[in-house]
């Protein structure tokens, strides 16, 4: 196994700091990242992943542990967010109270044989903003898919805003 032999080195990958002239400190890089926009192939995928059968899932943490649940509502907000109807209001609200940051994967091996992607496997990384009211909320609620809109507990469901903060493939390949 790589790294474990001592006659195979370990590669370090990324461990030397860029050398911009934006690594000092109290600089903030996130603030000079302008969101490249999703490509129309991801935003339709991701919107239709619980019809086709490649339901998103959301990770995340909290006090009792980590929590992995499938998302049927998941939507591309705009270039630079993710969102999703909250309606079972069960472990993903206790985690997000302790820890705003999940990671949300799509995973579609099948689009990746077909060619309609380069891999199969997304992953978004972020943080959680709830609106439980307002016009983000609202926006959410009227972007969803009518069957989402009409499920049983829709109307007291909470939008779930996710700025992405990193979206990779299952490689590590920058997807945006």
């Amino acid at each position: 196994m790589r790294g474990l032999d001592p006659r195979i080195p370990l590669r370090m990958v990324g461990c030397q700091p860029k050398r911009d002239g934006r690594d000092k400190p109290g600089h903030d890089r996130k603030k000079d990242a302008s969101p490249m926009p999703l490509s129309d192939t991801i935003k339709t995928l991701i919107r239709n992943a619980w019809d086709d059968g490649y339901p998103c899932l959301v990770a995340s943490s909290g006090r009792d542990g980590p929590n992995i649940t499938p998302k049927g509502s998941m939507i591309v907000y705009d270039d630079a967010h993710l969102a999703w109807w909250e309606r079972s209001k069960r472990a993903v609200l206790d985690n997000l109270a302790q820890e705003a940051r999940v990671c949300i994967m799509y995973a579609n091996f099948k689009a990746q044989r077909d060619g309609v992607l380069e891999s199969g496997f997304l992953r978004f990384f972020g943080s959680v903003v709830l609106h439980e009211q307002g016009p983000v909320r609202e926006k959410i609620f009227s972007m969803l898919l009518p069957r989402e809109q009409t499920h049983v507990g829709a109307e007291a469901g909470i939008g779930v805003l996710v700025r992405i903060e990193k979206a990779i493939d299952i490689r590590g390949k920058v997807i945006m």
